[in-house]
């Protein structure tokens, strides 16, 4: 996927560079991008047909459907090269909070972007936005929670009074976009207002702010006060959506959900084990000897992620809506059936060992 490994035409991206892989993991590819709006979309597969590169790959697919480049005039080249600073700005050592979590938020995002409310509603600036918020919704980050920072005098809890990491996310995607001069023939009225929308998304996935959150929207329903046409309200309801597809995991397919409860609690055990190692209070949830993928998934689900996809459903009463209301639920009792047994020697071998290098 260099600069010379597509061609936009008629909506869609046709993979060249033939050299990099076989001919038929392109096929493949291609043939994936076809269901790219679908909610059993395989990003793992896709990152390995990809060899790595799910995020520029997908992205680029979506800015092309949306005809994003036309609109905003946008120079394919530079589009390119900013969607691989932001794919590499991803630490790759990172299990979880990688450039492949980046890819499938961004491939949910999508998903909801084509919910009738949304795709009848939402303006060109909106799909922009939103496209962006979801690819750069992480960037740069260390694989370690705010809490770790704090305890530690990291250097980014000095920059930063609160959502430290949400904060770092977004200045980061803006310095990565001024640099790359993706925008710079924009009005620079424009280019401020897109800034600071950017950083509402992004600032909105600051887990600790879940409830504030979800208190504002389920006062909207219950009032049933949401008008689309409002800028503002449009806003926050992609401040919703990227909430949601930022923890939709549970919300898919079994095989792929497992696999990301396998890969975040890797990560929150390598942070519990450097604690330990440094003689630190181990953090809720990184305590491998007090934990399993299993307790730690139950409780996600039952007290994130459900509150918040049942308040979705309100709002968009659609099959995609009910069919992630429904692998919640089985994955739910999956986790439930599992008891306290740990699993995650079978992580090694069932999802992230098999990550290829780049994600």
């Amino acid at each position: 996927c260099g600069p010379e490994a597509f061609i936009h035409f008629h909506g869609t991206l046709t993979f060249r560079h033939l050299h990099l892989l076989d001919q038929v993991y392109y096929g493949q590819a291609k043939c994936m991008l076809q269901r790219v709006g679908t909610w059993n979309f395989d990003i793992f597969l896709f990152d390995r047909l990809t060899n790595g590169e799910s995020l520029v790959c997908l992205t680029l697919e979506l800015f092309c459907k949306y005809g994003l480049i036309e609109l905003f005039g946008l120079d394919p080249l530079r589009l390119h090269s900013f969607l691989v600073r932001i794919q590499e700005g991803y630490r790759s050592r990172n299990p979880y909070h990688n450039s492949l979590h980046a890819a499938d938020v961004t491939q949910a995002m999508y998903c909801y972007l084509q919910e009738p409310k949304l795709s009848e509603s939402l303006t060109s600036w909106d799909i922009l936005l939103a496209l962006l918020a979801a690819a750069t919704h992480d960037l740069e980050h260390p694989g370690v929670n705010q809490n770790f920072l704090l305890k530690n005098d990291h250097f980014l809890a000095s920059l930063y009074q609160n959502s430290v990491l949400e904060n770092h996310h977004w200045k980061s995607a803006l310095s990565h976009l001024r640099e790359s001069g993706l925008l710079s023939h924009l009005p620079i009225e424009d280019r401020h207002r897109m800034e600071e929308r950017l950083g509402s998304l992004i600032l909105a996935t600051d887990i600790s702010r879940q409830n504030e959150f979800l208190s504002r929207f389920k006062a909207h329903l219950d009032r049933k006060d949401l008008n689309m046409s409002s800028p503002e309200h449009r806003q926050f309801i992609l401040q919703m959506a990227l909430k949601c597809a930022d923890i939709c995991n549970p919300c898919r397919p079994n095989s792929l959900s497992t696999c990301w409860s396998h890969c975040v609690t890797k990560e929150f055990f390598q942070q519990g084990d450097v604690e330990r190692a440094h003689r630190h209070d181990v953090s809720p949830l990184c305590d491998r000897h007090s934990n399993s993928v299993a307790i730690i998934q139950k409780s996600f689900i039952s007290y994130v992620v459900e509150p918040l996809f049942v308040q979705w459903a309100r709002f968009c009463d659609t099959p995609l809506s009910h069919c992630m209301l429904g692998y919640m639920k089985q994955n739910k009792k999956y986790w439930s059936n599992a008891g306290q047994e740990d699993l995650m020697d079978n992580a090694q071998t069932t999802c992230c060992k098999v990550l290829p290098r780049g994600t």
